[in-house]
């Protein structure tokens, strides 16, 4: 399976970083074709609502930046993978950018599945992500969610937390 993940932290050795390699590692290890694209090192900006994408444009965004090299990324992938720290309940800025730009594909070609992996410094933050994910992206794509991974606190870079990211990833059929 071509598994793509939008790694949407900042910081190249954090928390998120972390969990996404083990994730990453095992599904890699099972066979799986892992793309990691680190969101907040591409120059991604904000959907413009334009609209181009759904008319002259024929699913192609008029914005020529990296979210180019990312969309055929995109159409060939069969399960997303969201990952971000928690920044003031939601997903960090550059993730939402990257998120709300698949738009112009409405629905990239392939994709069937999703998971979740957040980190954060407290255990009751994740409400506006959880909401995101379940109620707008699972259900306006139609994807299977196949989890929800979280680590606040302690937890982050643990052992065992890193361990269950780790078998998720080796685990997917």
């Amino acid at each position: 399976m071509k598994i793509i993940v939008f790694n949407g932290s900042p910081r190249p050795q954090g928390n998120t970083a972390a969990m996404v390699e083990a994730f990453a590692r095992g599904a890699g290890e099972s066979g799986h074709e892992v793309t990691v694209v680190d969101v907040c090192r591409k120059k991604i900006a904000g959907c413009l609502a334009c609209e181009y994408c759904h008319s002259k444009g024929n699913g192609k965004c008029i914005q020529q930046d990296d979210m180019q090299e990312i969309y055929p990324l995109l159409d060939e992938a069969e399960m997303i993978v969201l990952a971000s720290p928690v920044y003031y309940h939601g997903f960090t800025g550059q993730l939402q950018c990257a998120i709300n730009r698949i738009y112009a594909l409405d629905k990239p070609k392939h994709l069937k599945k999703a998971a979740l992996i957040l980190s954060s410094g407290s255990d009751h933050v994740y409400c506006g992500c959880f909401y995101e994910y379940q109620n707008s992206f699972l259900n306006y794509l139609k994807l299977e969610d196949m989890g929800i991974f979280t680590a606040f606190d302690r937890q982050n870079k643990s052992p065992e937390k890193l361990e269950e990211l780790y078998q998720f990833g080796k685990g997917l059929q």
